[in-house]
């Protein structure tokens, strides 16, 4: 009984089972969107406005009396509100341009495979010679024409994320392709574009969902690079990058400014990376199942 009553699980009573056994991945999930709501709530959470200056405490170690919870910078500003904003930029940053590379990749790389012969060479040699550019070289020469904005990041980051999700969609198309399902939409009338949308795109979503999980975090590291290099992030924005950047020139005298943004960082990356390990095990075992 108990074997029939697991063949009769819904497939999302079988991510959701896998879910709850997983309690690294759900764990990191409960912690991540605590980040997150703390980003979104940061105005509520402190008196302390971005930016403003407490002129009694600069350069102050943390402090609940005076409700600098994570201390001040040089300019008397609060590190708690300024760690949260901050937060709120580099998720922004990392979540939208995993959702741009995820949009131009799935639909590029979908095309390229299914159709297949000269289409999907020509196609396949634009990205290796996107591949073959310099990543800094590219920002700087968007930074030099266009200046510093945050909308660059999002240009810069996207004009690179999708390319590889192209290739990994691409692949899963070649094989999707010569399924019986697909075979079937051919004999039935459907077009090529209808095929790609309804039958390729929602059967390769299976490995794309876990990149994508994947590449935030690493969209994440290359916006805290870019704003470490002072390519990034500008002020009155700023990031994680931005802070942890301020904070190693202060390293010696006010650790703090280090330590806070970085582990906020890096913990942040963790549960991101556990949470695609976990989709890519839920994954894993529903195609086995």
């Amino acid at each position: 009984m108990s074997t029939q009553s697991k063949q009769l699980l819904s497939p999302n009573q079988v991510i959701f089972k896998s879910l709850i056994n997983n309690k690294i991945m759900l764990l990191s999930l409960i912690i991540l969107i605590l980040i997150g709501l703390a980003t979104v709530l940061a105005p509520l959470l402190s008196p302390w406005e971005l930016g403003e200056v407490d002129w009694d405490n600069i350069n102050t170690a943390p402090d609940w009396v005076t409700q600098h919870y994570f201390g001040t910078d040089p300019n008397g500003r609060d590190l708690f509100v300024h760690t949260l904003h901050g937060g709120r930029t580099s998720l922004m940053v990392g979540i939208l341009a995993a959702m741009v590379s995820l949009f131009i990749g799935v639909f590029y790389g979908a095309i390229a495979g299914y159709l297949g012969g000269w289409t999907d060479t020509l196609m396949m040699r634009f990205v290796d010679v996107l591949y073959a550019l310099p990543f800094m070289f590219f920002v700087i020469l968007l930074t030099v024409y266009f200046g510093k904005s945050i909308w660059l990041i999002f240009i810069a980051i996207g004009a690179v994320e999708w390319l590889t999700m192209a290739r990994i969609v691409r692949g899963q198309t070649l094989s999707l392709k010569e399924r019986a399902f697909v075979s079937a939409a051919k004999v039935a009338g459907a077009g090529h574009f209808a095929i790609i949308r309804r039958h390729i795109i929602p059967n390769a979503l299976g490995p794309v969902i876990v990149y994508v999980t994947l590449s935030v975090p690493q969209i994440i590291l290359f916006e805290s690079f870019l704003s470490f290099l002072g390519l990034g992030v500008q002020e009155p924005m700023t990031s994680w990058g931005v802070l942890i950047n301020e904070g190693a020139q202060q390293m010696e005298s006010a650790p703090w400014l280090l330590i806070f943004p970085a582990t906020f960082l890096a913990v942040t990356l963790f549960c991101l990376n556990f949470i695609g390990d976990g989709l890519r095990d839920i994954l894993d075992t529903k195609d086995r199942t």
